[in-house]
């Protein structure tokens, strides 16, 4: 029998999901990932503290020197606003000397910077969309006709923010227009990548020094015109009925070679050394004509509500979601012994 444990749920102070929560009520899509994970955990038997935090480290430090958790299950993915600030509570739960599931701060600093993440995977040569950098309050520079088609995003918010059918751009002043809208709408420096054709497949992986890959996830793009590009926009990843109109959808991958899953595999292992990742993590892939591997993100704590991407591959792994949750409890702990 496993271990009942005394559990800190860490969530954004506007996602705690109300007491009289039930899977049937109208809220629920605004809090899925956390009402998941607190029934579950209550339901492994777990005594489970729901702890909201929004730009205060108080609520957080009084928790844990009063109610003495055994481990935090961190899902939160920002502090004050700001996404890039994620890794510094991570950081203080390591000062604190208490166990947590997910990434450790360094890795969630790196994978979070598209730019940073870039340089260091193509440095080891694992194959990137080539990039131009637009930072915020700096004239936008005409680039070179040769990296069009590109496509245009934030350089560290993640979910498909501010991505649409736009986003892909062929010329100077589209690419103007596209930057100065991820400017205004997310306040972060923009970042324009090649566009790369081919097949959009998501790995998910789990460990800490030995890591697994789970079965690998596609997204499948329906009924798209053939001269539209395929991105995973901001509809098509939150918007089921733009998805059932569109005929897209995420699946499981088919048709892949076993060489060439191990290649994939062997790359997304690879990329998490390099950026130090550990815990869970997620790799956004294309795979072109020719077979090549390219990363567009790497994920540290991807989403993990009970129909994400990452919970069906685990699922299909063996692994049903109260053993997934488990699992990340385990790591998280075993994590904190290997480091110490």
């Amino acid at each position: 029998m496993k271990k009942k444990l005394r559990i800190i749920l860490l969530v954004h102070s506007s996602l705690t999901p109300p007491e009289n929560l039930h899977p049937d009520d109208p809220r629920i899509d605004n809090f899925r990932t956390e009402y998941d994970v607190k029934t579950t955990l209550k339901a492994l038997g777990h005594t489970v503290m729901v702890i909201g935090s929004h730009d205060d480290l108080t609520p957080i430090h009084t928790a844990l020197t009063e109610w003495k958790p055994d481990i935090v299950f961190n899902l939160l993915e920002e502090f004050s606003g700001n996404p890039c600030l994620d890794h510094y509570v991570v950081s203080y739960l390591e000062m604190m000397g208490i166990p947590y599931t997910g990434c450790n701060p360094r890795g969630l600093m790196l994978a979070r910077d598209k730019v940073l993440s870039n340089i260091l995977l193509a440095h080891d040569h694992i194959h990137t969309p080539e990039f131009k950098l637009f930072p915020i309050g700096q004239a936008i520079k005409p680039i070179d006709n040769k990296l069009y088609p590109l496509v245009v995003k934030s350089r560290s918010h993640e979910g498909s923010i501010a991505i649409s059918q736009a986003s892909y751009v062929t010329n100077s002043q589209q690419l103007r227009q596209r930057v100065e809208l991820i400017h205004a709408k997310t306040g972060d420096d923009a970042i324009a990548e090649q566009y790369i054709e081919g097949r959009e497949l998501y790995i998910t992986l789990i460990g800490n020094a030995r890591l697994t890959a789970l079965p690998f996830r596609e997204l499948f793009f329906g009924d798209t015109e053939p001269s539209t590009p395929y991105l995973a926009t901001y509809k098509t990843k939150w918007d089921p009925a733009f998805r059932q109109r569109r005929q897209i959808k995420f699946d499981f991958a088919t048709k892949l070679t076993p060489t060439l899953e191990k290649k994939i595999t062997q790359t997304c292992k690879q990329a998490c050394r390099i950026l130090g990742l550990n815990g869970y993590m997620r790799f956004d892939i294309r795979l072109n004509a020719a077979g090549q591997v390219f990363i567009l993100d790497a994920n540290a704590n991807p989403g993990i509500a009970s129909d994400e991407d990452s919970s069906h591959s685990a699922a299909r792994a063996g692994l049903d979601y109260p053993a997934f949750i488990q699992r990340l409890i385990e790591l998280g702990i075993r994590a904190r012994k290997q480091r110490h």
